[in-house]
């Protein structure tokens, strides 16, 4: 009852009060470039969000989302550039996707005090709220990607990998290194061998790579990998006639178009993911309605349901979730930066939740705190159907190895707060 009278006092005094600024979500875009192929549908799905928003409900809490898209072009030196060309416009939070771009936006966006949201990317540490004031990587971050692959290949074989030999296929980037220190403590661990293959952007050359990999026949492939790399790998992959099966990709890896263009040989290749699949959710009858034919979409309209869109649709939605809560943290739909952060570390997302949202189990349940901004690290395995043309679940939202990543990311949290003369804690 006390929650339901808070939220019609708020909307009373929103209708009574002066029009509000919009409530500005920059998107650091590349729709340009070897990484257009994941950055379009990502941009189209984050976009199309806000605009159902906007048409169906007349914004978040009575004010208009504004979406504005800064291309990239996945450049890091571009990436920081969007940043300050956009900061002053009301920014709340900022989606990088990039791990480069996000190395660069930790120091700058908490000395600015803007939050930023690097949904199963970025700096696997940041999940420390206590060193990282502004920067949250929730559901899940690389380190439990890594665990999560691990954990199911134990899965696939009994709960023993010792004697194994494992190879990492990565972009040689600091992107693909972010699995690397936990791959090798999981490998002290449960007795596997690794084996380290960096590809070098943007990842059209790795006939060394794969040739290796025939010489010493690994048991598994585990990839992090993006844009065409991903391509290239399946293809070299088939090549070599390494099994399919056995052969599993972080969720960066795991897009329709990272698999097609190698066709049936593609088939029974894995990936991880945080995310649902398909268009099967009622929110899909919504954008259908409200952006889509009312000639809205970001794009073409040919992305909806695809890997990457629902990602984007998901970033989005979290991002509106999070300015709801941090609305009524204040008592004020027309929030900044600062509310918004408050909204952010407070987030909650149950299947209650999800449900009434029209997107029920597109996502893990998870609440976030100061002590932990990345969420419960939930990963699920999705296996490509060539035949179908579809993404099928295999595994779903499973637990990651909290004990080693809890430790590595005190470890490395703590070296950073040192280097940069932070003194942990709670705001």
């Amino acid at each position: 009852m006390k929650t339901k009278l808070a939220t019609l006092a708020l909307g009373a005094m929103m209708a009574a009060g002066p029009a509000m600024a919009d409530l500005v979500f920059p998107s650091l875009s590349y729709r340009t470039g070897p990484y257009a192929a994941g950055g379009i549908p990502f941009a189209d799905g984050y976009a199309d969000y806000f605009t159902l928003l906007n048409e169906r409900d007349g914004g978040i809490g009575g004010v208009s989302a504004n979406v504005i898209e800064c291309e990239t072009g996945y450049n890091t030196e571009k990436g920081v550039e969007c940043y300050e060309s956009t900061k002053g416009e009301g920014a709340l939070v900022y989606q990088p996707l990039s791990t480069g771009i996000t190395y660069q936006l930790i120091p700058k966006v908490t000395a600015d005090g803007i939050p930023l949201h690097t949904m199963g990317y970025g700096r696997t540490s940041a999940a420390n709220g206590k060193v990282f004031s502004h920067v949250f990587n929730y559901p899940a971050n690389y380190w439990n990607g890594a665990s999560g692959a691990i954990n199911y290949l134990l899965s696939e074989n009994d709960g023993d990998l010792n004697g194994k030999k494992i190879a990492l296929v990565y972009h040689n980037s600091a992107y693909g290194k972010e699995p690397i220190r936990t791959l090798e403590t999981l490998a002290e661990k449960h007795g596997y061998d690794l084996t380290l293959l960096p590809v070098d952007h943007p990842g059209q050359e790795q006939k060394s790579q794969w040739l290796q990999i025939r010489r010493e026949k690994p048991d598994y492939v585990i990839m992090w990998g993006w844009g065409v790399m991903n391509q290239v790998a399946v293809q070299e992959a088939a090549n070599i006639r390494f099994p399919m099966e056995n052969f599993i990709g972080v969720w960066w890896s795991g897009a329709e178009f990272d698999v097609q263009p190698a066709g049936d040989k593609a088939n029974g290749y894995k990936a991880l993911t945080f995310t649902g699949l398909g268009m099967d959710y009622p929110v899909y009858e919504d954008l259908q309605k409200y952006v889509v034919d009312a000639g809205k979409a970001a794009g073409a309209g040919d992305q909806l349901g695809s890997v990457q869109y629902n990602r984007g649709l998901y970033a989005a939605m979290l991002a509106a979730e999070a300015v709801k809560t941090a609305q009524g943290i204040h008592n004020t739909a027309d929030i900044d930066a600062s509310m918004m952060r408050d909204g952010m570390e407070a987030l909650e997302m149950t299947n209650a939740k999800m449900e009434a949202l029209g997107m029920t189990g597109f996502g893990p349940e998870f609440s976030v705190s100061c002590e932990n901004h990345g969420g419960p690290g939930l990963v699920g395995v999705v296996q490509w159907d060539a035949a179908a043309g579809t993404w099928n679940p295999v595994q779903d939202f499973q637990p990651t190895d909290a004990d080693v990543i809890n430790t590595l990311i005190e470890e490395d949290s703590a070296a950073y707060a040192a280097e940069n003369n932070i003194t942990p804690g709670c705001e």
